[in-house]
């Protein structure tokens, strides 16, 4: 049995859904007994120390936190609030009210590149690709996502605010910040 508690350990560790005794057992190429003593050896040494146990669940094992843990992982991976900068939230507004819209017509409306702003709303899953023009190079059309409406509390496009017309005008603090 020398080695195998570690090698299950190392293999739950990386499996996403519970693993039977007798994947495991076939993954460290030893007897199923072996592997479910090395399961029982693993289980009572997480169970002594550490912040994951080890359980049996839906006709498998799996590595898994411990319960008195809980809090301290909500709040890691509690969506923190980001800030959208100020070109993020203008090609933002751009998107969303003259959908589906090209980058070079973003650009255009801005008047300076907006890749970096347009690629950045993508990574926050606000914005994406809809469509392709029927144009000279099929530039790609970019469009609100449900996330967004989600994120700012829209039911569809129609409820949004009406376009202002004047330079300069800030927008409202909660428009301009997303949950990641």
């Amino acid at each position: 049995m020398n080695g195998i508690p570690e090698a299950l350990e190392a293999l739950l560790f990386v499996s996403d859904s519970p693993v039977t005794v007798e994947e495991l057992a076939y993954a460290c190429d030893c007897a199923v007994r072996d592997t479910e003593s090395a399961l029982t050896s693993l289980a009572d040494r997480m169970e002594a120390s550490g912040g994951v146990q080890l359980v049996q669940i839906a006709g498998g094992y799996q590595v898994c936190t411990k319960e008195n843990h809980a809090e301290a992982i909500e709040r890691l991976l509690r969506p923190s609030r980001q800030r959208l900068s100020k070109s993020a939230l203008e090609v933002l507004a751009i998107v969303a009210y003259r959908q589906p819209i090209t980058l070079s017509e973003i650009d255009s409306v801005r008047g300076v590149q907006s890749d970096h702003g347009v690629r950045s709303l993508v990574d926050k899953g606000l914005v994406e690709e809809v469509d392709r023009r029927q144009a000279p190079g099929r530039p790609i059309l970019y469009g609100t996502t449900r996330h967004f409406l989600h994120q700012f509390k829209l039911n569809d496009l129609t409820d949004l605010p009406p376009l202002q017309t004047q330079i300069g005008s800030e927008p409202e603090p909660a428009l301009a910040e997303v949950s990641a």
